[in-house]
């Protein structure tokens, strides 16, 4: 990673609101979203995050997994399709399975989210650069299709052909950045901003006051609780931004709405459970009632 650049000035950003829905709707009007997602061990992910898609609006979610883990996928949640693609002796999606999943990509989705629960195969960073050089459409991009980023060249990917939203926690930013650990946790929002800019993407950094930027704007979000320093909470995040996107909000406007909106079912999990007991599929339970907050 180059130098840091200047803060940019503050430029306010509001929380958007979605807009009502026609009386004449159907599900192909609010986007299909395709989770690629899951290994063995880790199929929770995958649904988690295509559940947090139907939740969060999307038309129609459909999940490309390891074949291995098909059935318990597609057990997660009667409302979201499956597709089955070869994987390897551990479960995860092989290199075989990168084509067929750039086409499902490309002539089906209006939206993927990538990363959660696929491991660190070394078919991930080929899987991970395929998507960028040839999908046109908007990718989210989290969990170990952060890791599998971290390992191709910056340089490599910045000429990305769709928008991009990046949703790393600290030590995945570190990693990708190239930045010490202590640093990241220091500058986090002059480096979110700086990387952000070069890279061309939408940074969303979590942790505590999660930081949305473009480069340009910076949004710093105030729902959220300790209570969701647990499991799966991000997987739910992925697949909300993704279905936001899906919905037509451009890709920042769609991150800080998805941030937003995680947190505040956060909050009202946390209020009903407490956050000791708090656990992902608790803010799933709790996402009609903010996303209805922000007109949903």
């Amino acid at each position: 990673m180059g130098p840091v650049r200047a803060m940019p000035p503050d430029v306010p950003v509001t929380v958007p609101r979605l807009p009502p829905r026609p009386a004449d709707a159907h599900k192909g009007m609010f986007g299909r979203l395709l989770v690629v997602a899951g290994s063995r061990g880790m199929s929770g992910a995958a649904a988690l995050s295509a559940t947090a898609g139907l939740r969060g609006g999307a038309g129609l979610v459909q999940v490309a997994v390891p074949g291995d883990i098909l059935p318990i996928v597609a057990g997660g949640n009667p409302c979201y399709m499956t597709a089955p693609f070869a994987h390897d002796d551990r479960g995860r999606l092989a290199r075989a399975a990168i084509d067929e999943i750039i086409s499902l990509a490309s002539t089906w989705a209006d939206v993927v989210a990538l990363g959660p629960g696929l491991g660190q195969s070394e078919a991930m960073p080929e899987l991970v650069s395929a998507m960028l050089g040839r999908v046109e459409n908007p990718l989210v991009i989290d969990a170990d299709g952060l890791n599998a980023l971290a390992r191709i060249p910056a340089e490599a990917w910045q000429k990305h052909r769709a928008p991009v939203v990046l949703t790393p926690h600290p030590g995945e930013f570190a990693r990708l950045s190239g930045r010490p650990s202590d640093e990241v946790r220091q500058r986090r929002e002059e480096l979110a901003i700086a990387y952000a800019a070069q890279q061309s993407v939408v940074l969303v950094l979590k942790g505590h006051a999660t930081i949305v930027t473009d480069g340009r704007r910076v949004y710093r979000n105030a729902t959220g609780n300790p209570g969701m320093a647990t499991g799966g909470t991000g997987d739910v995040l992925t697949g909300l931004t993704g279905a936001l996107i899906g919905q037509g909000l451009a890709p920042f406007e769609a991150a800080v709405l998805g941030v937003w909106a995680h947190g505040r079912a956060g909050d009202l999990a946390a209020a009903q459970v407490g956050q000791t007991a708090l656990i992902a599929t608790d803010l799933l339970a709790h996402l009609p009632a903010a996303l209805r907050e922000a007109g949903g």
